[in-house]
């Protein structure tokens, strides 16, 4: 979750149900894919990244939860704070065949 994320929510939360927060809930639903400037594409390209390595990252817990091996905290935050989808795929090929968290992390 980003920091505009958390003002979006903070701020519906703030205005609760009335027309005003009706309002709110539109403006921050609009499609805004028309905007054609360079910043534009580039907050979407991010967004787009960040939203691929959140999904490698859930993949990569959820290999390792489905073949039962243990994930420290440490190691999910390792996994989840990683932004690198090289990294990230390769630490979800080592998990399928991994017998530990440690494993996935082997010439790192």
């Amino acid at each position: 979750m980003n920091a505009a994320d958390i003002f979006i929510e903070l701020t519906a939360q703030g205005l609760g149900t009335g027309t005003v927060a009706e309002h709110w809930r539109k403006l921050v639903t609009m499609d805004l894919s028309f905007f054609q400037s360079p910043l534009a594409q580039e907050l979407r390209d991010e967004g787009r990244a960040e939203g691929k390595a959140e999904g490698e990252a859930k993949a990569l817990l959820l290999v390792l939860a489905g073949r039962g091996i243990d994930v420290s905290d440490e190691t999910r935050e390792r996994i989840t704070n990683c932004t690198d989808h090289a990294t990230l795929s390769t630490w979800l090929t080592r998990a399928a065949t991994a017998t530990s968290a440690a494993e996935i992390f082997e010439d790192e």
